[in-house]
């Protein structure tokens, strides 16, 4: 069991900006742009658990708590290159804004950079960005809203709390934290998606 958004996007725009996606991810294969996808999302050490096995009489259990919350602002492409920027604070736009900077500082071709309609990514701050992106060669792919499935690096936040995150790692805030790092920084080596 996992949770979902209980909206669906408009039909038409969820077509044409699939469509839309398609054209940018065959242009990302031939190799004319650079295509990525950006998210936030937040681990904390209340945990996703879809299942779980044990024995016979055994009874595991998990214990319930207020947690931290460690905020994670990702950009991703589908080879799986993965930039975090990690956070005990709230990420607003000017966080995304500055991760955008950061990430690319230099651009050798036209940049796709694939993002939700959160209101950090639509906000005025990100607004007053554009042309001085589009002018870096920067241009960024706004999704219809309720359709996280069109963001690959969703994907990648699903598998990471509900598969990689080993139940070991709930043991306190300091093993979490040092878990979730871990597979942060080895995505791509030792945690991998086939996004083709």
């Amino acid at each position: 069991m996992r949770k979902g958004v209980d909206q669906k996007p408009p039909a038409q725009e969820y077509q044409d900006k699939k469509a839309q996606l398609e054209e940018l991810k065959q242009l990302d294969d031939e190799g004319k742009i650079d295509l990525y996808y950006l998210d936030e999302t937040g681990f904390c050490m209340i945990p996703c658990v879809p299942y779980g096995w044990q024995d016979i009489g055994e009874y595991l259990t998990i214990p319930s708590r207020r947690s931290q919350r460690m905020n994670v602002l990702g950009i991703m492409n589908r080879n799986n290159h993965l930039e975090t920027y990690i956070s005990s604070q709230s990420i607003n736009s000017d966080v995304v804004i500055a991760c955008i900077d950061a990430f690319l500082p230099a651009v050798h071709k036209p940049t796709v950079i694939v993002t939700d309609q959160a209101s950090i990514h639509t906000s005025d701050a990100i607004v007053d960005k554009l042309e001085e992106w589009k002018q870096r060669n920067i241009t960024l792919f706004e999704l219809p809203s309720y359709s996280p499935e069109l963001n690959l690096i969703e994907i990648k936040w699903l598998f990471i709390k509900y598969e990689w995150i080993e139940i070991c790692a709930y043991k306190s805030w300091g093993t979490f934290v040092t878990s979730v790092e871990k597979i942060l920084k080895e995505f791509g080596e030792n945690y991998v998606i086939n996004f083709v």
